[in-house]
């Protein structure tokens, strides 16, 4: 009993030590966390070598987790390379995954060691474990070292035949890195391709699509054989090769299919179509956009209302999806501006969204807006002019620049609107409210006879010169430079007046004011303003030379503008005064010039010079978005509105395509029918002269010929024949009868027992 005792009590003492350890084993992990390795100080790595030369595999674990650590901080470790290459063989997993991470960001700077590790690499590569083999050719192909080019296009070749689905999507990955590493080895590279595309895992052909784009792009002719293969597996391939995969195949169908109309569809376009419609439902938004690619370009347009629902699905997965959504929709609405025009409700603009996301979203607006929409998107224009930012402010101004001139019915409510506005205190509403009034009074008065713009105003209120006496007037509350700018031109352009006027003949009464105005303050005006003040100086003078007060404005504006800082302010001065030279102003113009008296050259008369200065060059104001035609859905470049690294152009359609029989395959032959005999139907008959089917050909027999020379022969036979089925009938019925007889025989022999 003692001795029990004592040895439970020992098996207790080792389990606590045990226990102990273990304890000690996962606090030392839980303390040695990312943050802890991060702060550690640098003096403490002065241990790195002994642990990386230790035999304890969690000593060598913990410095390789250093190691990567100061990596990641962007320390610059390289003097540890010697003793890392060290474990490289090592026989612990996650040591040999660190120091696989290590090996892949010193090797280039340090090839000689490296290339130490190679044969460790290519000993990897036969290992029984598929992730090891994968890890090591990820890594051979990283080590950027062109010596040895050729070992790694040996080890791609192997890894591509590999059993393991991985490990050939490894192989694939690895091809544009081999690549970009000696561009002599292409030939190599697209036979391992080629084999690559006949690969039938789902795992691995994501893969490959991206390793042809980077190496043949061109090379569209290698997938004849395998495009309806590659189709039907799109829906079994992994989300991120589903997106290679489908830009892949769409570019085939636009180099090699012929373009596809409502009334005839070719059979592998519409395969493609079929194949990529079920990946809509997909929960990645990169597949679904990548589907509606393909339905947009390659689709009649007919089949582009399928992915409208998908699309309209992703705008409240998240504010990042939500902005390239918004863009691909304004896309899709420039060619296509019915198709969204009922789901506008769905791109009305929230408090939360985007800066570029608003502006976006009443761009779309705009193009959405039709004779049923119209009057609410237009009442959501005006609310967004409150909005606190000022470029959203400005877009939503220019938005209802843009409905009254495209929907004449809605002319009015812009208007009182946009002149609401201008009694604004906020700077950006009444410059962009101004901006807007300019373009629409100078699109009505200088294209009146238009069809494509109706008259801006019936009522005496809204007309165009009412609006602009209406800005005259609070020009001194405008303070906005390009606003300021704005009013002064249209003052200066519509100051002609053939009514007798309080103010000097042929010009509107309040045209004179504004020139007052505008020059006591013209010092400190910027040099936008400048340039309008002293157009409308000389406008005014032309349409009224005569005029006392206005000579002596005109002469002190460009008296002043003569010695300006700005040398655009001077030469346009100086042009203007040689302009007007041929008006016979009064001294008090002429007398601070005294150099244009001495001046040769041509003098325009009174007519040429309002011809040149009224009917010249036409500073319109376009408020219409530039449009990027050029821009594929679904690149970068669509969204940043720039050319982008990496963008491209899909090719326009063949007018006939290839030949479908290039892409035909045993696959695509049809099945031979099967032959169905019921237990109901019929034994085959056997025609007249004919061997019974019992009778098997012996092939070793010889050939015998007609057993028929004459018709008189064939019906013997067949007479013959019949009196044999005759017989052979009655013989039949008289054995049943006999059967019957013996039956009733037995039973009645039952009985009687």
């Amino acid at each position: 009993m003692a001795v029990s005792l004592n040895s439970i009590s020992e098996n207790a003492q080792r389990l606590g030590m045990r226990l102990q350890e273990s304890f000690a084993e996962h606090t030392r992990e839980l303390n040695s966390t990312a943050s802890s390795i991060y702060l550690e100080p640098d003096d403490k790595g002065k241990n790195l070598r002994k642990q990386l030369d230790s035999s304890s595999d969690r000593e060598k674990l913990d410095a390789m987790k250093r190691l990567v650590a100061l990596i990641s901080k962007g320390r610059n470790v390289s003097e540890y390379f010697a003793q890392v290459v060290k474990n490289v063989a090592s026989q612990n997993l996650e040591i040999r995954k660190l120091v696989y991470i290590y090996l892949l960001r010193y090797a280039e700077h340090e090839p000689d060691l490296a290339l130490l590790s190679i044969n460790t690499f290519q000993k990897d590569l036969t290992d029984s474990n598929p992730l090891i083999r994968a890890m090591a050719l990820r890594v051979l192909s990283g080590i950027k070292v062109p010596m040895i080019g050729s070992l790694v296009v040996l080890a791609i070749k192997k890894c591509a035949a590999d059993m393991s689905p991985y490990v050939r999507k490894a192989a694939a990955l690895a091809i544009p890195k081999c690549y970009d590493l000696d561009t002599a080895h292409l030939p190599a590279l697209i036979e391992i391709i080629s084999s690559l595309l006949r690969d039938r895992s789902p795992l691995s052909i994501g893969s490959v699509a991206v390793a042809f784009e980077a190496v043949c792009p061109t090379r569209l002719d290698m997938l004849h054989q395998q495009y309806r293969r590659l189709c039907r597996m799109l829906v079994d391939v992994d989300e991120w090769g589903q997106i290679d995969l489908l830009n892949l195949l769409l570019r085939y169908a636009r180099t090699m299919l012929p373009r596809p109309s409502e009334e005839e569809i070719d059979v592998d376009v519409k395969v493609l179509l079929t194949s990529a419609e079920p990946l809509f439902q997909s929960r990645n938004p990169a597949v679904v956009l990548a589907v509606t690619r393909v339905f947009y370009y390659a689709g009649p347009p007919s089949y582009r209302s399928r992915f409208v629902q998908p699309m309209l699905r992703l705008l409240h997965t998240s504010k990042e999806v939500e902005r390239v959504v918004v863009a691909d929709a304004l896309h899709v609405s420039r060619s296509s501006p019915n198709l969204l025009a009922p789901f506008y409700p769905q791109f009305l603009l929230r408090t939360d969204d985007l800066r570029q996301v608003k502006k976006d979203k009443i761009k779309l607006l705009v193009i959405l807006a039709n004779p049923e929409t119209h009057q609410a998107i237009l009442r959501e224009f005006i609310d967004y002019a409150d909005d606190p930012d000022d470029e959203v402010v400005s877009e939503a101004i220019r938005a209802i620049g843009k409905c009254a001139q495209l929907m004449p019915d809605c002319t009015q409510q812009c208007l009182t609107a946009l002149i609401t506005m201008i009694k604004s205190y906020r700077d950006a509403v009444v410059t962009s409210a101004v901006v807007v009034l300019k373009y629409l009074v100078q699109a009505q008065l200088s294209a009146s006879s238009s069809s494509s713009f109706a008259a801006i105003a019936t009522t005496p209120q809204q007309s165009p010169l009412t609006i602009i006496s209406h800005l005259a007037r609070r020009i001194d509350d405008i303070r906005h430079a390009q606003a300021r700018a704005s009013v002064l031109w249209l003052v200066g352009q519509y100051s002609a007046s053939s009514e007798p006027s309080a103010g000097p003949a042929g010009i509107v009464e309040w045209a004179p004011d504004v020139l007052r105005k505008s020059a006591k303050g013209f010092s400190s005006e910027p040099p936008m303003v400048k340039l309008q003040i002293l157009t409308l100086a000389a406008k005014l003078l032309v349409l009224c030379p005569t005029d006392q007060r206005l000579s002596l404005i005109g002469g002190y504006v460009f008296s002043l503008a003569r010695y300006d800082l700005n040398y655009d302010v001077r030469d346009r001065a100086r042009m203007l005064t040689s302009l007007l030279s041929g008006l016979g102003l009064p001294d008090s113009f002429t007398a601070k010039n005294p150099e244009q008296e001495d001046r040769g050259g041509v003098v325009l008369r009174r007519e040429q010079v309002q011809l040149v200065l009224f009917q010249g060059k036409v500073g319109a104001v376009n408020i219409e978005e530039d449009q990027d035609t050029n821009a594929v859905l679904g690149t970068l470049g669509l969204i940043t509105q720039k050319p982008m690294h990496g963008d491209y152009t899909f090719p326009d359609w063949l007018e006939r395509g290839v030949e479908s029989s290039l892409r035909d395959t045993a696959e695509d032959a049809p099945a031979p029918p099967a032959l169905n005999f019921s237990s109901s139907a019929p034994p085959p008959q056997r025609a007249k002269g004919m061997p019974p089917s019992s009778a098997a050909p012996n092939r070793n027999s010889p050939i015998e010929g007609p057993k028929y020379m004459d018709l008189d022969k064939f019906y013997e036979d067949d007479e013959a024949d019949e009196e044999e089925e005759e017989d052979s009938a009655e013989s039949e019925e008289e054995e049943s009868e006999d059967d019957g007889s013996e039956e009733d025989e037995d039973s009645e022999s039952e009985v009687h027992r």
